[in-house]
Order: C-alpha cells, then structure tokens, then sequence
C-alpha cells in the first residue's frame, strides 16, 4: 500500500492507496509546529478508525508547501511505516511532468502534484482550478507541458480578512445563498464570497483560454471544489483526490524506475 500525504497551509490531506484504489482519505488541520511523534499518534489514530496497518504501507509519498512540517512528516512516516518518502518537486517528477517555465524548481509541490494527475486522467490540454489556502490555477496546454497559472487568495482566506477587518460583520458559514441578491446580511456575505470566487474563476479561466488560443478541460480540486463547482460556468468536473492521485502516480514511476535500474546492475556481467 502507499502512503501519500498533501501538506497544505490550513489542511493537510492523508491517503491510503491500495494499488490505484484509494482506501481511505481523510483531511485534518495544518498546524506548523506539530512535532513528529504527534504526527505519527495522528496517524495510527486514523489508521485504527480504518483497519489500516502501518505494516502494509510499503512507500510514502509527500507533497508540501509548510517547509517546517516537511521534515517532522517524513520522520513520522519513517517511524511509523519504516518506509522512505518521495518528496514532490519537479525533478522528482521529470518524466511524468514537463514544465515550458523559468524556473520549474520554484513550482509548489501540491501544483506539480495536480499538473502530473491532470494530464494522466484527462490529458492535454488541462486546466486544474485547486481551492486551498490559495485558489491556484494550473494550466497544461496541448503539448502536455506546464504552463504556469494563477495564484490568487482562497476562499476562506478572503472570508477571514473579511470577517478579521469589519467589526459588525459575523462569521458564516460558506455556502452559497439561494440568489445573487442577498436579502441578509448572511446572504449578502455569502453571495460575494461564494458567488464572486465562481465569477472570478470563470473570468480568469476565459482569459487562459484567450491566451492558450483554445478551450480545456477545467478540473476543479480542494476543499471547497465542489460548492464552488455547481455555481461555475468552466468547471467541467470535481475531483477531490487530484493531489493525492498524482503523488501516487509519482510513487509508482519511482519504485518502476528503481526496479528497473536494479534489473539492469543484475544484468552486468561480472568480469571473470
């Protein structure tokens, strides 16, 4: 089984992968100074609710943008499972991922994450809308090549400079209102926070496509993918797993690299 884990600013996103099967998933809250042996109590406590060993986890894969949390995971996971952990980066992804960029090394782990699973299960061209901390866009165009994309503030980010700076403003629950004019002050708030990040998405994936020359596919991921999904004009599907699937696709062609590197040290002849 494999063990592939989404270190995000405010989630971090566990999955447990039997083959290309995801066995159980589960979303917890980031907190930057976790130490390891809490991390590895946190995940035996999820393990038990599921069945799940960490005896039968035979490879980890890890995606992160909390660099102080990287390395407590990857001792927790050492310490829980005994097994090593790719570490998402673009050279860890050469081969499933080609990026027409800059500076392909400065490309959050969770994107290249997305890019590699997006292409795998959709193909070319793909854009992939990830609602986290921040709303991230990726686009991959007819060549299968990264483009760049778009970064911009999430959801619950805007929501609480929102409810942080205004005094009388109260705290709601993010779900879009039943019109565009809110007739509450609940249902107005709603309404520009929930509805405006689908009108945003939709404005900015239209200047992609004017940009690209062409139309994509618009996969939308994270946590609030599908509510903001149902009020999108772009958005062709909600795929909650995207992140995890692509660690798990990064996984598989690491182990089927080794291996075949070890067959090919076994296939040397030793000089007599």
């Amino acid at each position: 089984m494999l063990l592939a884990i989404d270190i995000g600013n405010t989630h971090t996103v566990i999955g447990v992968y039997a083959g290309d099967t995801l066995r159980a998933m589960w979303r917890i809250a980031t907190s930057r100074h976790t130490a390891a042996d809490e991390l590895r109590i946190t995940l035996s406590n999820l393990f038990a609710l599921e069945g799940l060993n960490f005896d039968e986890m035979r490879a980890s894969a890890v995606a992160s943008v909390v660099p102080q949390l990287t390395k407590a995971w990857l001792k927790a996971i050492k310490d829980a499972t005994g097994a090593l952990s790719l570490v998402c980066c673009a050279e860890a992804a050469e081969g499933l991922f080609e990026a027409d960029y800059p500076n392909p090394h400065e490309i959050g782990a969770d994107r290249i994450a997305d890019a590699v699973a997006a292409r795998a299960r959709y193909g070319a061209p793909a854009v992939v809308v990830d609602f986290g901390t921040a709303t991230n866009i990726e686009v991959i165009d007819r060549e299968g090549k990264f483009r760049g994309g778009i970064i911009a503030p999430g959801v619950q980010t805007s929501a609480n400079a929102l409810f942080t700076h205004g005094a009388q403003l109260p705290d709601i629950p993010l779900i879009a209102p039943p019109a565009a004019i809110g007739t509450s002050t609940m249902e107005a708030i709603q309404s520009g926070i929930m509805l405006g990040e689908a009108d945003r998405v939709d404005g900015l994936v239209r200047r992609i496509f004017d940009q690209l020359g062409y139309e994509a596919p618009v996969i939308a991921t994270g946590g609030l993918a599908s509510v903001v999904a149902r009020h999108s004009t772009t958005i062709n599907e909600v795929n909650t797993e995207l992140t995890l699937e692509g660690l798990r696709l990064l996984a598989e062609k690491a182990a089927a690299d080794r291996s075949a590197a070890a067959s090919a040290d076994a296939s040397v002849e030793v000089p007599q």
